[in-house]
């Protein structure tokens, strides 16, 4: 077998199938990453674009494109190529008692969703854990024997897992993300689709493109979240309270209860709420962890208050629509303030438009935009054409080396400048962060560390 990517998926996925007996080679683009494997693997020299003669199963890092030159020769020896998600799949219905997934995806609210479930199992007393997408391979939860998983799966993952059917599954919304990869957005709507196919079909149905993949969702039962009244077959808000009509759970917290505040947070709760009323646990179990809940880094996370100015730290925010999101959070927070948004990276075949217009749906609230990354120029186009009343900067840092020049201290110190007391500062790129950070959470570090910075200068300064 040849796991094709040493990446945390592709490693845990060749320590599994060493323990497992199988033959394993690990092939990956930087050679570097090929020093520590797991004992009993080697490492195929080469380039990573070919298959190994005798290979006869391929586990891909999902980043990699159906188009790759690797899957291509695949194809061309008839050799098999899943996901580190479809191989944890095969290996739990090898053991005959394979645990239950809970299976989350979405363009945006994933990980807080998947977080929030599994703080639900965990309180429920199930042996449970988060794992996926979210930073722990399913094979690992798998071989551990967690009995049931709440796992969140990227729209790459769930097209290289054909074999999955969770107990429950959910498509929380479905908006531009991934483009390049998917070749548009019929194709990145299929993959979210690939959720849907086990026994119980959740979408938040406020969201036009998912409220579609419901309806054709072959599941044997489709319920639906909404943040409007519920339906027979929904979760929704009713009265101030998050309310299960669905599976009969009556008033689940009241709304002014969850983290994060505001209508992202509360369909998040709602489709975390349901995965687990479909897998029988008590509503007084939900209400009880989704009221404890704190989500985790990254996400909406204040991280400094200068001058009066309070920084925010959404760096998960990759695309616009998670940016929206967060700038509703502005808004759902500090009832008024203003907000200089701190934007740019990677767009990732996103229309540079779809920031200019969600710029134009919070001109109100927006007291400047700070641009940075290596998409800058259709951004501040766009920016210039939708909103051009709104005062912009531009951050040309670490066009050089991305991992040695930040661009963060100049985009804090340029939008403090745009900032009064009272207004916040917002990190929500709306796109990738790989061409100047390592990850998004290494993005939303460098702003962290930025504004401790800039917070020493202004004590200093006074």
């Amino acid at each position: 077998m040849l796991v094709a990517g040493a990446g945390v998926s592709g490693l845990a996925a060749a320590r599994v199938l060493v323990a497992e007996g199988a033959a394993v080679s690990v092939s990956d683009d930087d050679p570097a990453r090929l020093a520590d494997l797991p004992h009993g693997a080697t490492a195929e020299a080469g380039a990573a674009d070919a298959v190994p003669d005798g290979t006869d199963l391929v586990v891909t890092s999902p980043g990699r494109r159906p188009d790759h030159r690797l899957v291509a020769d695949a194809a061309a020896r008839g050799v098999e190529v899943i996901g580190e998600p479809e191989l944890a799949w095969r290996l739990g219905e090898m053991r005959g008692d394979p645990p239950a997934w809970l299976v989350v995806t979405g363009t945006n609210g994933k990980t807080t969703t998947t977080e929030m479930l599994a703080a639900i199992l965990r309180e429920a007393g199930l042996d449970s854990v988060a794992c996926g997408n979210i930073g722990f391979p399913v094979v690992s939860a798998v071989a551990d024997g967690h009995r049931v998983l709440a796992v969140e799966l990227s729209s790459f993952q769930l097209h290289w897992s054909p074999s999955v059917r969770p107990a429950a599954g959910v498509v929380l919304n479905v908006a531009e993300d991934h483009l390049d990869w998917h070749g548009g957005m019929d194709g990145y709507a299929a993959a979210k689709a690939a959720a849907l196919v086990g026994d119980v079909a959740v979408a938040g149905v406020d969201d036009p493109v998912a409220a579609r993949l419901l309806d054709a969702a072959p599941a044997a039962r489709r319920v639906g979240v909404t943040l409007a009244r519920p339906g027979p077959d929904q979760l929704g808000v009713s009265g101030g309270d998050l309310v299960d009509r669905a599976f009969g759970g009556g008033v689940l917290l009241p709304y002014a209860a969850v983290v994060p505040p505001g209508p992202p947070g509360v369909t998040d709760a709602l489709a975390a709420a349901a995965l687990a009323r479909a897998y029988g646990v008590a509503p007084d179990v939900i209400g009880a962890a989704l009221t404890a809940f704190a989500p985790g880094p990254h996400r909406s996370v204040p991280v400094g208050d200068v001058g009066g100015v309070r920084f925010v730290d959404d760096s998960k925010a990759t695309n616009p629509h998670a940016a929206d999101a967060a700038l509703d959070a502005i808004g759902a927070r500090t009832p008024g303030a203003r907000a200089v948004w701190v934007v740019g990276g990677l767009l990732k075949g996103v229309s540079a438009d779809a920031i200019g217009a969600l710029a134009a749906t919070h001109v109100d609230r927006l007291a400047g935009v700070v641009v940075i990354g290596t998409d800058r120029a259709p951004i501040l186009d766009a920016l210039a054409r939708h909103t051009p009343e709104v005062p912009v900067r531009e951050v040309v840092t670490g066009d050089d080396d991305r991992m040695q020049s930040d661009p963060m201290p100049d985009a804090v110190r340029l939008a403090a400048g745009l900032a009064a007391p009272g207004d916040v500062v917002l990190l929500a790129p709306a796109a990738a962060s790989m061409d100047q950070f390592r990850d998004y959470a290494h993005r939303g570090t460098a702003f962290a560390d930025a504004v401790a910075r800039l917070a020493v200068t202004a004590g200093g300064a006074r």
